[in-house]
This record gives structure tokens, sequence and C-alpha cells, in this order.
């Protein structure tokens, strides 16, 4: 029994050997190396694009609140190849999407699967990572903002550098 059980033994090693060297160490190390990154990003939902500049402005153009306009400018750098779209958000009382513009892009849909109304913007080119955009987006409001109080919310959905938020009133 002694014997037997030292000839497994014998033949186990040069058997896992073989197996570790048929291993695919370049692939195995590069999966590690695309972990250990993102482990130092801190293992956030990173997503398709972080957003290096948000200025928003909300003009108001008369005391009353009937008619103001919002302005975007998004300046966003594409974490992941193959972008195609970009996705807008908006919400509020009244009126809201007027005259909706954006450049770069064109808006094709809008959804509102609650009170948000997101609007697809469809990007005319493929984006790749580290590809940088800057996105103008404007629209109207009308009677958004017709009480004694009232309240304008920016999100932020995605990891953002620089944030400025403006209000013009009348």
């Amino acid at each position: 029994m002694t014997g037997v059980s030292t000839t497994t033994k014998s033949n186990l090693i040069p058997r896992l050997m073989t197996i570790l060297l048929g291993l695919p160490w370049p692939e195995i190390l590069g999966e590690l190396w695309k972990f250990g990154r993102k482990v130092m990003r801190g293992l956030a939902n990173e997503g398709m694009y972080e957003v290096l500049e948000y200025e928003t402005t909300l003009e108001l153009h008369d005391p009353k609140g009937k008619k103001s306009t919002l302005k975007k400018r998004e300046k966003v750098r594409y974490l992941q190849d193959n972008i195609i779209a970009y996705q807008d958000q908006a919400w509020g009382d009244g009126e809201i999407l007027i005259d909706y513009r954006c450049t770069p892009g064109e808006p094709v849909d809008r959804y509102k699967p609650g009170r948000k109304t997101y609007i697809l913007i469809s990007l005319r080119e493929v984006k790749h990572r580290g590809d940088v955009d800057v996105f103008n987006i404007e629209w109207g409001i009308r009677e958004g903002f017709m009480r004694d109080r009232e309240l304008w919310e920016t999100e932020i959905r995605y990891r953002t550098k620089r944030l400025k938020v403006k209000v013009i009133l009348p």
C-alpha cells in the first residue's frame, strides 16, 4: 500500500506542472491587470462615459415664471468603445422640452418611464474610449415656475469632475 501512494504522489507533481505550464498566462495576467485597474478606480459602475464639465443655466424670462429656457453644456469622455448614442433627461412642471435642440447628434426618441423624460440622442458616428464630445443642449419651458416658491434640481448620474449651476432672473 505504501508503494502505491508514493507512486501516485510522484506522478502528481509532473501532471500539475504540465497543467500549470499549459495555462494561457498572458491572457490571465491581462485580465488581472484590468481588474486591478478597476479596483484602483474604486470598483465603481463607470458607465459609458464620464462628465468632465457640466454647466447648466436656467433663465426665467418673466417674473411670473411663464416662460423660461434651460441650457446645458456637457463635456464628456467616453469610457467604452463603439458608443453610438447619448442619453439626456428632463423633468418638471408645465410644458417642458419645447423646441429641444442639441449638438452634436440628433434627438431620435423620447420615453417617460416615470416622472422623468429621457431623450435618446443619436451621435451619428461611432465613438471610442477616450474620445471627447461637448454637448450643447437647450429647450424651452412654458408655465414651469408659476408658484411663489419653486424648486430646480440638477442630478449627477455619472462621475463628474466639474459642475456649474446658474439661474438668471428677470
